[in-house]
């Protein structure tokens, strides 16, 4: 058995996931893990698939087959160590540079981002829009998170919005 990650990008339309379920297990696979995403018309995600190596490649032509979807595979890699997950939620006032001055200070920590979603809404009491996002991180055991923790503070500080941290 062999673990391959397909991405997929296309024109998003019902029973895309359905399908693509329906070849993994026709192909001997197991579904290890998914994650998609819909946004402006276009569906996104990858998914973590278990199957014999002689049907990698058959189950990617049918995949290849379905109409307005880009497939595109991965090698499945070891796990790293062992990590401590962490989520941080950030909500404040949109602007621009919010994304990039709160991931610069991750990378500064040198702290792998695990999943990355946000939105901007409007923000009914204020009339702007309310930039929402919330971040899963992990770092590795024994590591000092109070300088990191000092740092989103300042970041939060300057940008004017909430960083709530929850191991």
């Amino acid at each position: 058995m062999k673990s391959i990650v397909v991405t997929l990008l296309g024109k998003d339309k019902p029973g895309i996931v359905e399908t693509i379920a329906k070849q993994v297990r026709q192909s001997d696979g197991n579904w290890l893990a998914s994650n998609f995403a819909h946004m402006a018309g276009h569906f996104t995600g990858f998914v973590e698939i278990q199957l014999p190596e002689q049907n990698i490649a058959p189950l990617l032509d049918k995949l290849d087959s379905m109409p307005e979807l880009n497939i595109r595979l991965v090698e499945g890699e070891s796990q790293p160590a062992q990590a401590i997950r962490a989520s941080l939620e950030i909500m404040g006032n949109d602007k621009p540079g919010i994304v990039q001055e709160i991931t610069s200070v991750l990378h500064q920590f040198n702290i792998n981002i695990i999943r990355f979603s946000s939105s901007c809404e409007a923000a009914p009491n204020w009339g702007g829009l309310l930039f929402k996002a919330n971040i899963d991180i992990d770092y590795p055991e024994g590591f000092d998170i109070a300088p990191l923790s000092l740092a989103l503070e300042q970041i939060a500080n300057d940008l004017v919005v909430d960083i709530d941290w929850q191991d």
